[in-house]
């Protein structure tokens, strides 16, 4: 029995996950040019050499940032074992961001091979650019945010429960028991009871 509802469709990729892979595969072939043609110019030994240089310089500065990461966190749970201690509410955490999180990604981008990331993480490590991504993704997570609340949950629960995992719809229709459909007897209920002699 269908209703002549219009067929739900299943949701469209994002732009993003369709140009992701082809930025990825850019990227790669980028790096390996650009680390031929300075082989080529400046010798292999310095490629190498600026290769194992950006490794060690990314290891130092992900030890750093998690140093420092670890230090706020004691400090942030003393401060409010201490507040506790003395009766007093703890106070909510400072929003302010120490830029860690950038500071860390500047130094897997140092580690990874290639100049190009060499590049990007060492801008990650000037402090006014972590700020200005900072404050960035602090606007953007809020404006996701204020979108999430304004729409309906609701929608969002019942589009997930409508697709599968792999976008496919599944169709179907529920068939109710009305009173104008007899009562079954012992077929729905499982075996039947022996019949007596």
């Amino acid at each position: 029995m269908t209703t002549g509802a219009p067929t739900p469709t299943a949701p469209k990729r994002s732009r993003a996950r369709n140009l992701v892979p082809l930025g990825i595969a850019a990227w790669l072939v980028l790096e390996i040019w650009l680390l031929t043609v300075v082989a080529g110019a400046a010798g292999g030994l310095t490629v190498l050499a600026l290769l194992v240089g950006g490794a060690v310089l990314g290891a130092v500065v992900i030890k750093r940032a998690g140093r420092r990461a670890f230090r706020s966190l004691t400090e942030t749970l003393q401060q409010a074992q201490a507040q506790a201690q003395a009766g007093k509410s703890p106070a909510a955490p400072e929003t302010g961001s120490t830029g860690n999180g950038f500071l860390m990604l500047g130094g897997l981008l140092l580690m990874l091979p290639g100049l190009i990331s060499d590049a990007a993480g060492l801008v990650l490590l000037l402090p006014p650019v972590r700020s200005l991504l900072g404050r960035y993704a602090q606007r953007s997570l809020e404006r996701r945010m204020r979108a999430a609340t304004a729409g309906s949950l609701g929608d969002a629960f019942q589009q997930a429960r409508i697709h599968r995992p792999d976008g496919k719809v599944v169709q179907g229709e529920v068939i109710r028991q009305d009173a104008q459909q007899p009562q079954r007897g012992y077929e729905d209920d499982g075996p039947r009871p022996p019949l007596a002699p």
